[in-house]
């Protein structure tokens, strides 16, 4: 059920979102920069726990996403979501987000990963909190989380999204994480292949993910 709900929810999410004239040249070009790989076997995420310790407030975090369309580096916010990137952080560490796919791909709008069962509607066994100040934009770069639409504002689990669009226009309710900070031309790569609203043309997997601090 909690599946299907997320399934609807994203639906919902994406209403509204269209291609843009030159696709089909635009998607053969970024097919051409991304390596052919094939996507990993669907797994089961297993149990985690919430970590508990907060970030270091006096130190920077990264995720860096080793993609097959290339490598981006996201700087968490820990002002903006307390709860939400220390949780990345211990999932990346754990090596839960290795070997996992792009599931949505909506070409000029958003990519969402995060998931390992592919299904959209896997998560880490655990939620976090952290709701949006309500003049929260999501804009070209920011990278935010999934919910579905009966959960409340900023509820996170591990599906992550970055946002393609100049401003995507939702609503202040997905917890705001960070924002990609080197390689948005990767994102960019993997934003092209988008056919729709769910896989992209080819799959997109993300090898590992790695943290650093400074």
């Amino acid at each position: 059920m909690r599946a299907v709900l997320i399934a609807l929810a994203m639906l919902v999410f994406a209403a509204g979102c269209g291609g843009s004239d030159g696709a089909t040249e635009t998607t053969t070009e970024a097919s051409a920069e991304c390596e052919s790989v094939d996507a990993p076997e669907a797994r089961d995420p297993g149990s985690n726990e919430a970590p508990t310790t907060p970030l270091d407030a006096g130190k920077t975090y990264t995720l860096t996403f080793d993609t097959s369309c290339g490598p981006f580096t996201v700087t968490l916010d820990s002002e903006l979501a307390p709860n939400t990137a220390p949780s990345l952080v211990a999932l990346a560490k754990a090596g839960y987000f290795d070997d996992t796919i792009f599931h949505r791909v909506v070409p000029g709008f958003v990519i969402q990963g995060g998931d390992p069962t592919q299904s959209g509607g896997g998560g880490p066994g655990y939620s976090t909190v952290d709701v949006p100040p309500s003049d929260a934009k999501y804009t070209r770069g920011v990278v935010a989380m999934a919910k579905s639409a009966v959960e409340a504002p900023g509820t996170a689990g591990s599906q992550f999204f970055v946002v393609t669009k100049a401003d995507a226009g939702l609503p202040p309710e997905y917890a705001i994480v960070g924002e990609v900070t080197e390689g948005m031309d990767a994102v960019e790569r993997i934003d092209a292949l988008g056919v729709g609203d769910g896989l992209p043309s080819q799959s997109v997997v993300v090898s590992s993910v790695t943290v650093s601090e400074s």
